[in-house]
């Protein structure tokens, strides 16, 4: 195992009081090739334990599977899974992002188990260097996999149905590393190859199999804190997936923070925050049961790999987690109990209303990109118009060219962002103890207050992007705000970026722009404007 030279940063965890939670405390290396890794189980830094890895180099592959599997999960290698994605983002926020997964992992200075087999697997200039590029519902596969085979751990997944409104998806043929075949030798190369097939086989119906069966490669969770660890996956209920890799704590200056990453159709990977913007929650009216989740783990029996069901995981001192307390679970009330985990002592009202004008800030950062890779490819394309999808779920969920540009996704949660940051200051006044608010202060002054607020942060934060005349247009977060309507219809890539960033019609702005997208394709988007006003998905 190769790894770096000198110890890691450690984490910093909070001392003293508050509610249980899981957390690595510290990574470092206990000497050359032998990882020491102090899991914290809860505020008071009490009940930790010590895992080491153990060094060697990777020996010769003797089965036909992918790798050789040496045992099954216990909790101690979840706990360890936990702590490697921990260690992989540590340091990170909302602006860290990566061109692919592989760019992640490649860096001896966050990945615990760089290099740990010895094959040149990690190394950029390495013959045998693993590439890793999942898309949404591949990317907590793709960690889990890289993990389970660093480690000798098993690895499955499932081949599933889509799913209608229905019946939810069911998971059909499993398949996992010692079933897939990869041949003797280099297991390096034989993980690469394998890595191809789970991109073809696992798609968002993976993510919202049932909560009650058994043939899954998830199964749901409790929303608590110890139980909601790094490694547990988020799938929502219209397609994308996110793996949460860190909790920040709350302190008294700043609200807490709940990590995760995603992966996106052209293989970039980012952090991103726990908020309505970017985590949707929805029971009603779509396909199969969202929420968070945790691999099943898979035992070994008899030398085979074998998942444990519903029931074994329920009763098991090892795991004990299995809840299906999201089912047909409100929005509001999921919100609510996540909020209270996040921040389980009374929010700053201004503390809090200012973290998230910086989501939406961060949110609106991104978009620039995407809307700029759209305008690229147009003008190294002239004249190309790239299909549009026909029908509601489509639009939302295809591949191609529409996928790797449009934005309809994106642009609903960024309504939904705006919408939570308009309605801040009324729920601050309808619930003024939950924010401190002394009880002196009328919910009409408090209201006040956060709206001139509103006005001052909406004036000073700004986006650019550039124009279709190549000069830079600056808008502020006020700006969007007025435009709020016009993101209903900003999506289709075949629309100059004054359209897609919602400049006014008559204006200097949109006067520069030169692309509209064909009739047809607006006819169809006027269509589909229903969802993006009442806010919602259509069943994908």
């Amino acid at each position: 195992m190769s790894g770096p030279a000198g110890p890691l940063r450690p984490l910093k965890t909070r001392r003293g009081g508050g509610p249980p939670f899981w957390q690595a405390s510290e990574f470092r290396i206990d000497r050359p090739g032998r990882y020491l890794i102090a899991l914290v189980k809860d505020g008071r830094g009490e009940g930790g334990e010590d895992i080491i890895v153990p060094a060697g180099p990777a020996p010769e592959k003797k089965g036909q599977g992918v790798w050789d599997t040496e045992r099954g999960w216990t909790r101690r290698d979840e706990n360890l899974y936990s702590a490697w994605l921990e260690a992989l983002f540590q340091g990170t926020d909302e602006r860290s992002s990566w061109p692919s997964l592989h760019e992640a992992v490649d860096d001896p200075e966050r990945n615990l188990l760089y290099g740990h087999l010895g094959l040149g697997e990690d190394d950029p200039e390495g013959r045998d260097r693993v590439e890793m590029t999942p898309d949404c519902a591949d990317n907590p596969f793709y960690l889990r996999a890289y993990f389970a085979w660093k480690m000798g751990l098993p690895f499955g997944f499932h081949e599933c149905s889509w799913g209608s409104l229905d019946t939810a998806p069911r998971g059909l043929r499993w398949w996992t590393n010692e079933s897939l075949g990869g041949g003797g030798g280099n297991s390096a190369r034989a993980f690469a190859r394998m890595l191809p097939v789970v991109k073809n086989t696992v798609h968002a119906g993976n993510g919202r199999t049932d909560f009650k069966a058994d043939a899954s490669d998830y199964y749901p969770l409790p929303l608590s804190r110890k139980d909601l660890r790094p490694g547990t996956v988020f799938a929502d209920p219209y397609g994308h997936t996110l793996t949460i890799v860190r909790w920040v704590l709350q302190t008294a200056k700043k609200p807490g923070l709940l990590l995760a990453v995603d992966a996106q159709p052209d293989g970039t990977i980012g952090i991103k925050r726990f908020w309505q913007g970017n985590f949707l929650f929805n029971t009603r009216d779509v396909v199969g049961e969202p929420g968070f989740k945790a691999f099943r783990p898979i035992v070994l029996e008899a030398g085979r790999p074998r998942l444990l069901t519903n029931d074994e995981i329920r009763k098991s001192p090892d795991y004990g987690d299995y809840s299906i307390e999201q089912e047909n679970m409100a929005p509001a009330a999921f919100y609510a109990t996540m909020e209270k985990l996040i921040n389980p002592d009374p929010l700053d009202a201004e503390s809090a209303f200012r973290d998230l004008f910086r989501a939406l800030h961060e949110q609106l950062i991104v978009r620039v990109e995407s809307v700029a890779n759209g305008e690229n490819y147009a003008k190294s394309h002239p004249g190309t118009v790239i299909p549009m999808p026909v029908g509601g779920s489509a639009v939302f969920q295809t591949t191609g060219l529409w996928e790797d540009y449009s934005t309809p996704n994106r642009d609903l949660r960024l309504l939904i962002a705006i919408d939570t940051i308009l309605g801040f200051p009324d729920k601050v006044a309808a619930n003024p103890k939950a924010f401190g608010i002394p009880d002196k202060k009328t919910p009409e002054k408090v209201k006040a207050e956060l709206l001139a607020l509103q006005k001052e942060w909406g004036a000073e934060l700004t986006i650019t992007y550039i124009r279709s005349d190549g000069k830079p247009q600056v808008v502020s977060l006020e700006d969007i705000f007025k435009r709020k309507a016009a993101f209903e219809m900003g999506y289709n890539p075949n629309d100059c970026a004054e359209i897609r960033w919602g400049a006014p019609e008559g204006s200097a702005e949109m006067a520069v722009c030169r692309r509209r997208a064909p009739a047809y394709q607006a006819e169809r988007m006027k269509a589909m404007r229903v969802w993006f006003v009442k806010r919602l998905h259509p069943a994908t």
